[in-house]
């Protein structure tokens, strides 16, 4: 579904991304381990039309998203959770979700809500409730419900736990592990390594721009190095 065949982005004079490879097949749930800074949060921005490579190319579907605006990539099948849930503090959860059905018809969005609704069930108990009054859990379940509304072929989260209670980690991983389960392809950046190994089919492991490391992810949770990195030995 998606390749990412070696990719170049930069920050002005900054090589943030050095020739990144990877791909995900759909139906996968695959994450995205690094350090900070190794440049997990610029490659989702890369995949969803944020920032564009110098060299390289992202395919989705065989179809090249190198000239294509993020808005028409959001048509095309990618939803994008950005860190930090950025909500709309002011609207109701439900406003909310329909600013994300921006790219439904009409007559889809029952059924996108239900399916949002299933998903997380406090969000429809919340309906009508301000966004900027809901818990961090509850802001991070209607970022995510938000790009559910787009109905993505694959959904790109950027580290949904941040800030979090552990129990409120807990559910959130199992959420997104319902939502793969249902037939969205996901790509997880998330800072609880041995969490989202724990969920995931495949990991790709960045470090300063460049993968390193690649494999199932029974495979990568069972690796030296990133047991010393990023599962605490």
């Amino acid at each position: 579904m998606l390749s990412v065949d070696a990719i170049h982005v930069y920050y002005d004079a900054i090589h943030a991304l050095k020739g990144v490879t990877f791909n995900v097949a759909q139906g996968e749930l695959v994450t995205l381990l690094g350090g900070n800074g190794a440049g997990k949060t610029t490659t989702l921005k890369t995949l969803s039309g944020l920032l564009r490579p110098r060299a390289g190319a992202v395919k989705l579907d065989g179809e090249s998203l190198g000239a294509v605006e993020p808005h028409e990539i959001v048509r095309r099948g990618v939803a994008h959770v950005p860190e930090g849930r950025k909500v709309f503090p002011r609207f109701t959860v439900l406003e909310n979700l329909q600013i994300g059905a921006y790219t439904r018809a009409k007559n889809t969005l029952a059924a996108e809500l239900d399916f949002v609704y299933q998903m997380f069930p406090r969000l429809k108990e919340r309906q009508k409730q301000s966004a900027g009054t809901l818990s961090g859990g509850e802001q991070q379940m209607l970022a995510i419900g938000r790009a559910l509304m787009t109905k993505p072929k694959l959904l790109l989260l950027d580290e949904p736990s941040m800030g979090l209670a552990p129990k409120i980690v807990e559910q959130i991983l199992e959420n997104i592990q319902a939502i793969n389960r249902a037939g969205v392809t996901v790509l997880l950046v998330e800072q609880n390594a041995a969490m989202a190994l724990a969920i995931s089919h495949r990991g790709y492991v960045l470090e300063t721009g460049v993968v390193i490391l690649e494999g199932p992810a029974s495979e990568l949770a069972g690796n030296d190095l990133v047991r010393q990195a990023y599962l605490g030995g």
